[in-house]
């Protein structure tokens, strides 16, 4: 029993810590560039359509899927070709990139880069080639010649509906609806944000002098300790990165109150932005790692082994997880392959199979536009994923830091 207490606690303590604070960065960052860049992106790629699946994969690219999402109202608008959507969603890196980028640099830098020539190269290949295409356009232009403004069709620059909240018109609500009218837990949901926010800047002083000191094992510990301060701040900052997903969101909205939709036109917009999609991955991020701990625990198996007797049949199986809209199970795929669980070719073939929540928004518009986009990321995702572990075997931990 205190074997599996130690491996609850210790998972959400490392869970913030090793991944969450520098999640929170980059999702600033990215936050950034995207409301400064949205409107002139838009309006440029109307005018060329040569580059549009080239820009499309770049979107894609971006960690989160911001990006990606922008993309899929477009193509209903006629301003962007079926190629780009696919390009897109081939590129889309999802919220797993977030725990690649933190624990596995290096894995990340190569399996995005080979997403991202897939997504050029496949992209063009639909708008040249592609089976069926012509007949989804017509279908989709129909569509959006009958959407009226507010919906999909006619999206605000730079606004993107996310997964964690209601989707404007997109039928894919979860529950949550609009902001729930009550004073007293708006103003305590603020106030988890506010420490919620200091617990993730004293946890990334934390997690900066853990990277640099070599990631070593550290034991659980209280007190003024760099142990201490590794526990307290990570145990604080998942219980309160907890509340806000499952409870504070519903309290103090997500951008502008009731919309569903994320803006960056203040710092507060910003900020809770940022905290909200970290959140999100820190849910999704402890429960890979407690799913992967206890079942090693209950089961006895060597995870890396298993894996490596299926052979090409890991790449097969992690595209196969791709086909799943969302990024939870993405999250935990990529969870996996730092924790040794999954090869590099498996990495490789769900990023660039999955969709992340882009495909949501494409679902509601057309069914079939979505699925047929959803078959053709899947085939370079087999190709690349199977031929890179036929060529240099299942490449366990490749990139992985510490």
């Amino acid at each position: 029993m205190q074997e599996l207490v130690d491996i609850f606690v210790t998972s959400v303590r490392d869970g913030f810590i090793q991944v969450s604070v520098f999640v929170a960065v980059t999702v600033l960052l990215f936050s950034y560039l995207q409301y400064r860049t949205d409107g002139r992106l838009v309006k440029r790629l109307e005018k060329s359509k040569r580059i549009q699946p080239l820009v499309g994969a770049l979107m894609g690219l971006t960690p989160g899927c911001g990006g990606a999402i922008v993309m899929m109202p477009l193509y209903v608008r006629g301003s962007v070709s079926f190629g780009t959507v696919v390009a897109t969603l081939v590129a889309t890196a999802g919220d797993s990139a977030f725990v690649i980028l933190v624990l596995a640099p290096e894995a990340a830098l190569y399996a995005y880069g080979l997403a991202f020539v897939s997504a050029v190269v496949f992209g063009y290949a639909i708008d040249a080639f592609g089976m069926g295409v012509g007949r989804i356009d017509r279908a989709v232009g129909r569509i959006g010649r009958a959407a009226t403004d507010g919906g999909f069709a006619t999206p605000p620059i730079g606004s993107q509906v996310h997964h964690y909240e209601e989707a404007q018109g997109c039928g894919c609500d979860d529950g949550v609806g609009t902001t729930r009218d009550s004073p007293v837990m708006a103003r305590v949901s603020e106030a988890a944000l506010g420490l919620w926010w200091l617990a993730a800047a004293g946890g990334l002083a934390i997690g900066v002098v853990f990277l640099a000191i070599g990631a070593p094992d550290v034991p659980l510990a209280l007190g003024l300790s760099f142990a201490g301060a590794f526990t307290v701040f990570g145990i604080a900052g998942t219980v309160l990165s907890f509340y806000l997903y499952f409870v504070g969101r519903r309290y103090i909205g997500h951008g502008h109150v009731g919309r569903a939709r994320d803006t960056f036109g203040t710092v507060y917009e910003t900020l809770t932005h940022a905290a909200m999609e970290t959140s999100f991955v820190t849910v999704w991020v402890i429960a890979a790692y407690l799913l992967y701990e206890y079942g090693i625990v209950f089961t006895g198996i060597d995870m890396q082994a298993f894996a490596a007797a299926a052979g090409v049949l890991a790449p097969l199986g992690a595209a196969a997880v791709g086909l799943i809209p969302g990024c939870g199970p993405q999250i935990v795929l990529a969870t996996a392959y730092t924790q040794g669980a999954i090869p590099f070719s498996a990495l490789v073939a769900n990023a660039i199979s999955q969709d992340g929540d882009a495909l949501f928004p494409l679902l509601a518009i057309d069914k079939r536009a979505a699925v047929v986009a959803s078959i053709y990321t899947t085939i370079p995702a087999l190709v690349v994923g199977v031929g890179l572990h036929l060529l240099f075997g299942p490449m366990f931990e490749f990139g992985v830091i510490g």
